[in-house]
């Protein structure tokens, strides 16, 4: 596996989310760019049982497709952190590289899920409706390409805007959202006249495109989350770390505080800036395994997952080829309805009802997206399930 850097005098400005410089600084997040807590409580910790097996040993399928254990896939998928829940105990809990149980990992986009969850909170008392404009809570919204857009729209990223997501080039509206988000300077050699946002509001404010009907296909673009974080953000009056660590981390009796990363403007990364232990993000997904716990509306993790499957074009139907996406989660098939919140570099929870398990992996992944990856890790889950 990739040897890691041991401080952040290593770490190239534009490339500290890529390998080697993952290794570390996915879990020393506080060490590379401004954040926010989110607060824990003065609460108890929620007790994990534990009724361990080891599972090091387990037979599954490499990349390759060739025969493999569990331990050798997860060294084979840069994986920081492993950890399986069944029937709410831990059974399996592994870390590689530097990370430890105390350490805060970044979720990438797997905040999107947190936030989605946070956001049925709110609906669930009223505040936001999923059938309105969401220009009714973001008035600015009217003059952009979000103009017609229902709040549902955005939750299931269903909008017209144009946003174009590749990771790879700088210059993309996603390379204008790192530089947004605070994550990286804007890219060397940049035409000097160009314009870029010194915020994620002034980014999004300044997407006026539509290039489709709302509602017409899902399109997976991060900013559509941080759209839905300013909507939480108005009807509250509060900041979204705020939000989660009220109506998430403090009433689920987590081990650590998390954090998110900030923008210049203090707003809190909501499409993918959320750090937290292994454990915690194993404590949220059986939450909502649980159907919400009495935190969550029960009626918001059943309709989340209940997905439109005949709008989920390629590529995202690789690695998912029944899948679908809804209220900022992704839903395995339309049989097993099983969630996933996943990140790029390979970030992910797993949530099988019918098996009452929930598997956390947080990873460093060379590339931001390898469908063999994906299709392997899920495969594995599977294997798992099955001898549990």
């Amino acid at each position: 596996m990739n040897t890691t850097p041991s401080h952040t005098n290593s770490l190239p400005p534009m490339d500290w989310d890529r390998a080697p410089w993952n290794r570390w600084s996915f879990h020393h997040m506080r060490e590379v760019v401004p954040t926010a807590e989110v607060w824990r409580g003065d609460g108890p910790v929620r007790k994990l049982e534990r009724h361990e097996k080891n599972l090091d040993g387990l037979g599954v399928k490499s990349l390759s497709g060739a025969p493999t254990s569990l331990l050798s896939l997860l060294d084979e998928t840069y994986t920081d952190g492993f950890l399986v829940m069944h029937r709410g105990a831990v059974v399996y809990e592994r870390y590689f590289g530097t990370m430890t149980p105390r350490s805060l990992h970044l979720s990438q986009s797997v905040a999107k899920s947190i936030t989605g969850m946070a956001a049925g909170i709110l609906i669930g008392r009223g505040d936001l409706d999923p059938t309105q404009d969401i220009s009714l809570y973001l008035p600015e919204l009217a003059q952009t390409g979000w103009a017609g857009a229902t709040l549902q729209h955005v939750l299931d990223m269903t909008t017209g805007v144009n946003f174009d997501e590749t990771y790879t080039d700088p210059h993309s509206d996603m390379g204008q959202l790192d530089v947004a988000s605070g994550w990286k300077p804007i890219p060397p050699g940049s035409d000097p006249s160009l314009k870029w946002p010194t915020h994620i509001w002034e980014q999004i404010v300044g997407l006026k495109e539509k290039i489709r009907p709302h509602g017409a296909a899902f399109e997976y673009r991060s900013i559509e989350t941080d759209v839905l974080a300013f909507a939480m953000e108005r009807v509250t009056g509060k900041r979204l770390p705020q939000i989660i660590s009220e109506e998430l981390w403090q009433r689920l009796g987590m081990e650590e505080s998390g954090c998110f990363t900030v923008d210049r403007a203090g707003y809190a990364i909501a499409d993918g800036g959320f750090n937290a232990t292994l454990r915690d993000y194993g404590r949220f997904g059986q939450m909502v395994l649980s159907g919400g716990a009495g935190i969550v509306p029960s009626s918001w993790v059943e309709t989340t997952r209940k997905g439109n499957h005949e709008i989920f074009p390629e590529p995202y139907n690789i690695a998912l080829p029944q899948g679908a996406y809804h209220n900022k989660w992704w839903i395995e098939d339309p049989k097993s309805r099983n969630l996933m919140a996943r990140g790029v570099f390979g970030q992910w929870i797993y949530i099988d009802f019918a098996h009452d398990m929930v598997i956390a992996k947080m990873s460093s992944w060379p590339v931001f997206l390898n469908p063999k990856y994906e299709i392997a890790t899920l495969a594995a889950a599977h294997a798992i399930a099955a001898t549990l």
